[in-house]
Parts: C-alpha cells; structure tokens; sequence
C-alpha cells in the first residue's frame, strides 16, 4: 500500500516504518505534528523539530502540521492535514495506547483509510529486543517516572539500559517501552537510514522530578 506514516523521531514510529518498508509498503510522505504547548495526549513533543533530519535520513517527505496540543482538537487538526493526501492508509507506532488507537481507527474509516500500526498489542520486551538487535540507535530525550531520573536523560538504551528498565519496571511498574509516558525517545540511526543524525549542542532540563534532553542542534554524516 501507499502509506502516510506518523512520525515523532521516536523509537515506535521509526520502527514502525523500518517494518512497513520490510513489507513492501511504500512510505510516501509523513506527518511530525507539532504542538503549540508542550504537551499532547496523542504525539510526541520532545525535539519534534528534529523530525526533519531524520526524514531526510530515511529520504522520505515530511510535513510539519501544527496542532495545539488540546484534547480531542488536536485530533480534528490530523484528520484535516490527512484530506490533502492521496493515500491507502496511516501507519503509526501505536503499541499500547487505546486513546491514541480509537482514535486513529476513526479518523481512518472516516476517511476510508487502512489504519496500519505492526506495533499494536506486542510484547514490549521483544520489541525493544527487536529494535536493539536490528540496529536502532536509541537515546532517551525525556523523563517522568519515579525511578527515571536526570541520569537517564540523553542516555542510549543498550543493553544494560534495558535491563534497568527491567528492574524499574518490578519495582515501580515502569513500562519498558515507555507506554504510561515513563519516557520519551529519539532514533539517532537505524538499518533504513541513508545517514546517522549527530548531535553537536544539547541541553538537559530537570526540575527534579522530571526532564527533557533538548538537542539544540545536529547534523547529518
């Protein structure tokens, strides 16, 4: 199919193209949505600017749409974007959240889309597995969960980040993929990428609770 992708620069709507391209879907362009606050209930907000390296990795077409983060409209603000495509579905990193779901299943059958998401309703360990092993470069641009602190933000989730996160997640429930918002990620390469996004400038904000890791600036190599 010729698909749209959702794309955060985030570990699940990168993996999610990677296995879509595996399938033989075409990725004709994406959407960063980018709110006006600095907050969302469906998208990813940290360093969302930097989707656009990351298309141009991947060499695939990319708009921003502006959105303003509030509940529901923020909804009406993709499903207006999604009239001016010509596309057989929306492909998205949705893994576990039945708010982000419905409501893409919905904008899609009003639409007459196919709503794509090879993420949905897998087991989180074998995802991040997965990612690791097929060689996803992930770092971790925000935090907001007890047991998750300043140390973590910036930090490549390897394999003994990911063993950490095992035990964060016994002691505190914290989910590996960052599905309760635990944590907020950036892909810096990965095997469907034509380079490697660099980061030259970055910033970490904590206020002792919770942070983010702002990459102020980078390059492509």
């Amino acid at each position: 199919m010729r698909l749209l992708a959702l794309y955060s620069g985030g570990k699940d709507s990168c993996y999610a193209i990677y296995l879509a391209q595996k399938q033989s879907h075409k990725i004709v362009n994406m959407f960063a949505m980018v709110s006006e606050s600095d907050a969302s209930y469906m998208y990813h907000v940290p360093n969302i600017g930097l989707t656009v390296l990351g298309a141009r990795a991947m060499n695939i077409p990319l708009e921003l749409v502006p959105t303003k983060g509030e509940k529901e409209k923020e909804v009406d603000d993709l499903e207006r974007a999604l009239k001016s495509v010509k596309v057989d579905g929306l492909l998205t990193g949705a893994v576990k959240s039945n708010y982000q779901m419905s409501r893409v299943e919905k904008i899609c059958e009003k639409l007459s889309l196919e709503a794509v998401a090879p993420l949905w309703q897998k087991n989180e360990d074998e995802l991040l597995q997965a990612m690791l092993d097929a060689g996803f470069e992930i770092i971790i641009v925000g935090v907001a969960a007890e047991g998750l602190d300043e140390s973590w933000l910036g930090r490549k989730i390897d394999k003994q980040a990911f063993e950490e996160l095992k035990k964060l997640r016994e002691k505190y429930g914290v989910s590996i993929m960052g599905e309760g918002g635990e944590y907020e990620s950036f892909v810096l390469n990965a095997p469907h990428f034509k380079k490697r996004i660099v980061i030259d400038e970055a910033e970490t904000l904590w206020d002792g609770v919770r942070g983010t890791y702002n990459i102020k600036d980078a390059h492509l190599e």
